[in-house]
């Protein structure tokens, strides 16, 4: 197993985990667990699969199925453990960000995508899953709420792993280089409340 093999594993286990916060706060039941995990936690992979011509990942390879369910069984009996499950989410979402979109930027930079492909895989890797979750559990998106720099972090992440590639790395040091930069711009707007400017209407010129 190479490592972005793993980076992949760790992607649907952490996101895995956020689908089952957001289903805790949705008082649903194990079933809708499951669902919103495997939901959140393959949806990016899946996308990212389909538009690169790849063998779907949780077909390929059944255990990512078991990974997220588990991951889910695991919310639905600890969830009432925490004490913010929001701020739990929040962090475990940022991880989650981190590391599929260093996968899903390294997988397609090792499958010979170009520099515009790999930025997109690595964005969209990284966001699908989180705003299927959100959409699905009718809350507002983390990737649509405004000022958040989610996309950016997710951007800032696959550009820093094709810099680092550029520099001579292997694809996968380069995406923990990814991952790393992907989680402290994150980090950062969760921790210091960093935002992009937005925009503000003004009225028409007469």
């Amino acid at each position: 197993m190479t490592p972005l093999d793993l980076l992949d594993y760790a992607s649907v286990l952490i996101f895995a985990l956020t689908g089952a916060l957001v289903a805790s706060r949705a008082q649903l039941d194990i079933v809708g667990f499951a669902f919103l995990a495997c939901l959140t936690a393959l949806g990016g992979g899946t996308l990212r699969d389909l538009l690169l011509g790849r063998e779907i990942l949780w077909i390929a390879d059944p255990a990512y199925l078991a990974v997220a369910c588990g991951a889910a069984t695991l919310v639905f009996f600890t969830a009432h453990l925490l004490e913010s499950r929001y701020r739990a989410l929040l962090w475990l979402d940022a991880a989650a960000l981190s590391v599929a979109v260093a996968a899903g930027a390294g997988i397609a930079l090792r499958d010979g995508a170009g520099a515009p492909v790999v930025l997109v895989m690595g964005v969209m890797t990284g966001c699908m899953g989180g705003l299927m979750r959100d959409v699905v559990a009718n809350e507002v998106p983390l990737l649509l709420k405004q000022g958040e720099p989610y996309a950016t972090c997710a951007l800032g992440g696959a550009g820093a792993l094709l810099a680092a590639h550029g520099s001579g790395m292997e694809p996968g040091p380069a995406a923990l280089i990814g991952a790393i930069l992907t989680f402290v711009l994150r980090g950062g707007t969760i921790a210091f409340g960093w935002h992009l400017p937005v925009y503000k209407s003004r009225p028409p010129r007469q």
